[in-house]
């Protein structure tokens, strides 16, 4: 990873993370306003950097902007309502409905995290694109580690909504708002490394030993590297 990319990964986990979480303990200590108010204002910053990503886009991206519209409409349902908890449950609806959209995608067969996950494994090489292309066209080996790679930050989502849900009912507001992004925390990285195994592992090896030249051969032999190498994509074949 280069110190630009990883710079705009710590700026990332400031504004999506620290930022909404220091924010509400100091709205509602040092303010006094309600844990409503001070959920809401501390909501701000992430969701105009996701309005901001989405404008940004050339093209519509269906998970940032599912993201956006999620996050608006639990906003305003709780300043509506008056429940802090239901605004809680606000963050986990918008990961249940991404999880969803998912394993939905993955059912139809266009895994939505490609397009997320296809520039890193490409890295703007014309040779690695064009690996790419031959690869999803002609291994059935490589479009299941990509369907793989979907369907498992699908299920981490799902699960995180459920973890969360039930630690809204069950313990405080102030606990939840950090013990909620320590949830999340883990998921990511849980999913992270179950993905990787399972999906963008196999496909790195893949794209990387199927070569610049057009060659079937080299594309059956990179396949079999890719699962030789993984030690966890053995366990989903039957």
């Amino acid at each position: 990873m280069t110190k630009p990319r990883k710079s705009r990964t710590v700026v990332s986990l400031l504004l999506d993370v620290a930022v909404p979480v220091g924010s509400y303990y100091l709205l509602k200590g040092a303010f006094g306003m309600s844990a409503v108010a001070a959920l809401g204002w501390s909501s701000v910053v992430p969701a105009l950097r996701t309005g901001w990503g989405v404008l940004r886009q050339r093209e519509v991206n269906a998970l940032p902007l599912l993201i956006l519209l999620a996050n608006l409409a639990g906003l305003l349902v709780g300043f509506g309502t008056g429940d802090a908890r239901l605004m809680l449950v606000k963050d986990s609806a918008i990961t249940s409905l991404v999880g969803f959209a998912l394993l939905g995608s993955v059912l139809l067969g266009r895994p939505m995290m490609t397009a997320t996950l296809k520039p890193w494994l490409v890295k703007g090489d014309p040779d690695r694109e064009a690996a790419w292309g031959r690869l999803r066209r002609e291994s059935a080996a490589f479009r299941r580690a990509e369907l793989r790679f979907s369907a498992v930050w699908g299920i981490a989502f799902v699960g995180e909504c459920a973890l969360r849900i039930v630690g809204v009912y069950t313990l405080s507001v102030d606990t939840m708002v950090w013990l909620g992004t320590v949830v999340m925390i883990v998921t990511m990285v849980v999913a992270f490394v179950v993905s990787g195994a399972l999906g963008a592992g196999p496909m790195v090896h893949m794209i990387g030993a199927a070569g610049p030249e057009h060659d079937a051969v080299r594309v059956g032999d990179a396949v079999l590297e890719a699962e030789k190498n993984s030690s966890l994509v053995g366990s989903t074949h039957g």
